[in-house]
């Protein structure tokens, strides 16, 4: 049942975007003390979402609402939460592949950028942004204008315990472990920076940007160098503008000077008028869908268009004419974009064009030698590939850019940060108390999501996360399971063992598929499967500790046609701690482009099940994969999870940039 109350939230006129639009110098702090603080009861309610609705009243209001006791607990205003939009492109593949486009939408942006990642460290992917963000001010100053940039970032700071927001210095963020560009750098772009953290837990986890408040990343990806494959969605439409409410509530201090764009809501999108970004005459995309091809219920919720196992017809030929490309690249001198050679493209087209040409073999190259390349990036250029060569239908297709279509229903699903201090303003309620080490903060719009997809599902459920290990997740995926339903999810092998080894962390990924295939009968176990990350020129998993070829992807997708896709792992922290940003789509056909470039771009569904004897994975010869705990870390595992917390805590960013100002 909804309340009144609730029903009223969603339905206002007022958001925190709202009242910055009418004052611009407002802190987002103080509108949202404004339009929130009166709102009394508990932050975390004790409902959950237990199936569906009893009723079509019911359904109607909770299709319109969300049910999140504190009205920021999704860190969007509620009005906000549900929306509609367009993705005119995502991308699975390597960690530069996803900055490259970033920079290129940096460089193209007219008036401002907001830009947010858990953690910048200065490498080849952060130069790729900050070259963006020169060629911004160059273009700007030609035009005789200026941009304004906000970035943030999660540095932890002792001054974090006294306030949460740390305004960054010029001093602190031209530092040798950060290197944004000083003011004489970038003369046309006004730049503020904020480093935000909630000590202990509570970290901002967040990963995306938005460009004139036309266009929003989502990525799952943090700027640094590594080996991880990755995910991006770049979204268009109405659904920007909850984005950009999103952003202003997490940066929560005034904005100096305002964005110019404040004022201005997100264009709205209507793709069968043909203005989406993709310029599908240029790319050669398959013909686009038909105004309302797909058909919604009362509610919006959108039927599947194609059944389980098949591939949908339009998706089949999108990607086969981008293969063709591949074998056919033109023009056929087309250098790459890369953070020492610049080439910024002036739309989406263009740069799918460039990163088809990147992955067309050269000379005595194989395309699965092609792809070794591609996937080898600054920390480990030498990794072997192992796979036989790809065939037809097979082609790694990193940048996938989709046929034009109507907007699709969308919400937001976040989470705020849970740490152990409070910022009084932001938990809004004196009930919202913090505990250091509790895992209380389960009734947030993400996890709510989750859950009530997995509870929700008919068919099948798909999840890829480097973790998954959520105390209430397991439960609802037996549950699953056990009524039918095909669940199967992908995990990176060894990810942050020693971390999920720590009490209350839920363990790692091998103990945890072995305690679900223990808790199911024989027949039962057909229905769960579980795969460690198999690189694309792979045939076996690789260690997370090797740093050579990992996964750190993050999406769920339920019955092929609800989705969601972000910031959120299925792991503790995220489940309970730290801010994350997701977003839930209902569309067949995006939802099919996600998996068959999910099924491409790596080969864990060839190479990756484990056993459903205990959860483990094992070579033709019965071995482990090397580096591998096992399902039994042993009596004094906390141990190791508290050595492997000081090692990691020895490489913090505070530490190395206190270490910076000694230096």
């Amino acid at each position: 049942m909804i309340s009144q109350k609730i029903f009223d939230l969603c339905h206002s006129s007022n958001t925190i975007s709202s009242k910055i639009a009418e004052n611009p110098h407002l802190a987002p702090s103080h509108a949202a003390h404004t339009l929130y603080r009166r709102h009394g009861g508990t932050a975390h309610h004790t409902g959950s979402a237990n199936g569906a609705a009893k009723d079509g009243y019911d359904l109607e209001r909770a299709y319109n609402c969300g049910q999140w006791g504190n009205p920021l607990a999704g860190v969007t205003s509620p009005p906000l939460v549900g929306s509609s939009g367009v993705v005119p492109l995502t991308i699975i593949g390597p960690l530069p592949d996803i900055c490259r486009h970033m920079s290129n939408c940096i460089a193209r942006a007219e008036k401002e950028v907001f830009l947010a990642t858990n953690y910048w460290k200065a490498s080849d992917a952060a130069t790729l942004i900050t070259n963006g963000l020169k060629e911004l001010s160059r273009r700007a100053g030609e035009k005789g204008t200026k941009a304004i940039v906000k970035i943030m970032y999660d540095r932890g700071s002792a001054k974090q315990v006294i306030e949460n927001h740390q305004v960054v210095s010029v001093t602190e963020y031209t530092a040798k472990s950060v290197q944004l560009p000083p003011p004489q750098e970038i003369p046309n772009i006004d730049l503020q920076v904020i480093n935000y953290h909630r000590p202990a837990f509570g970290t901002f986890h967040a990963k995306f940007m938005i460009v004139d408040r036309n266009i929003a990343i989502l990525s799952s990806k943090n700027i640094q160098d590594n080996d991880n494959l990755e995910m991006m969605t770049h979204l268009e439409g109405s659904i920007v503008d909850s984005f950009y409410d999103m952003a202003l509530i997490s940066w929560w201090k005034e904005l100096k000077p305002p964005l110019p764009c404040s004022t201005l809501p997100a264009p709205q999108a209507n793709l069968s008028d043909g203005q989406q970004s993709v310029d599908q005459k240029t790319v050669n995309l398959p013909r686009p869908m038909k105004p309302n091809q797909y058909k919604t219920d009362p509610v919006g919720q959108q039927a599947s268009q194609h059944r389980p196992g098949e591939l949908d017809a339009s998706v089949a030929d999108l990607f086969q004419s981008l293969a063709d490309q591949i074998k056919n690249p033109n023009p056929l001198d087309l250098p790459g974009h890369t953070e020492k050679d610049p080439h910024y493209d002036p739309d989406i087209a263009a740069e799918v064009q460039r990163s088809l040409h990147v992955l067309a073999p050269r000379a005595s190259e194989r395309k699965i030698d092609a792809i070794t390349r591609h996937l080898n990036t600054t920390i480990q250029p030498d990794t072997k590939g192992t796979a036989p060569d790809v065939g037809l239908g097979d082609e790694m297709i990193p940048l996938i850019p989709h046929p034009l279509h109507d907007p699709v229903p969308m919400a937001m699903v976040c989470r705020k940060p849970w740490g152990g201090t409070r910022e009084p303003i932001f938990d809004l309620l004196p009930t919202d108390k913090h505990t250091a080490a509790n895992n209380s903060s389960l009734h947030v719009p993400q996890n709510e999501a989750f859950l009530s997809a997995i509870r929700n599902a008919e068919t099948s459920v798909f999840i890829q996360t480097p973790n998954l290990n959520a105390e209430p997740l397991l439960p609802a995926l037996l549950e699953a399971v056990r009524r039918g339903v095909n669940v199967t999810y992908y995990v990176t092998l060894g990810y942050n063992d020693a971390g999920e080894l720590l009490p209350f962390q839920g363990g790692t990924n091998e103990m945890v598929a072995h305690k679900l295939y223990s808790a199911l009968t024989p027949a039962e176990k057909e229905n769960l499967n579980i795969y460690n990350y198999v690189g694309k020129d792979q045939t076996r998993p690789i260690h997370n500790k090797f740093k050579k070829r990992s996964c750190h992807i993050k999406v769920m997708i339920v019955d092929h046609h609800i989705g969601i896709q972000g910031n959120g792992n299925q792991d503790t922290q995220s489940w309970f701690h730290s801010q994350e940003v997701n977003v839930m789509i209902d569309s067949a056909a995006i939802c099919a482009a996600w998996e068959e470039g999910l099924r491409r771009n790596q080969n864990t569904h060839l190479y990756g099940a484990v056993s459903k004897e205990n959860g483990c994975w094992r070579d033709e010869k019965g071995e482990l994969a090397e580096g591998t705990i096992g399902v039994d870390p042993g009596r004094f595992s906390w141990a190791r999870g508290i050595v492997g917390a000081v090692q990691r805590l020895s490489l913090s960013p505070a530490l190395v940039t206190a270490q910076e100002r000694k230096d």
